[in-house]
């Protein structure tokens, strides 16, 4: 598997694995950051490399930095 889509797997796990310990829908997420439900989905699968734009969103969203939505990876 290339890089690139490891990382985007992995991502992936972290953001659902954040999104669920605040037991939120891929919905409520998708309100909280402006982000389409759909994309949230393809996110969490790992089907998409995801721009600082929406990275910053979605920890915004979460109420957490970029060092803690990428803690762990």
């Amino acid at each position: 598997m290339r890089i690139e889509k490891k990382a985007a797997k992995s991502f992936g796990r972290r953001l659902r694995q954040l999104r669920q310990e605040r037991g939120w829908s891929q919905e409520e997420l998708s309100t909280r950051a402006d982000i389409s439900k759909n994309y949230i989905g393809e996110i969490e699968r790992g089907e998409n490399n995801v721009s600082i734009h929406y990275i910053s969103r979605l920890a915004a969203a979460l109420g957490i930095t970029l060092g803690e939505l990428f803690q762990g990876l």
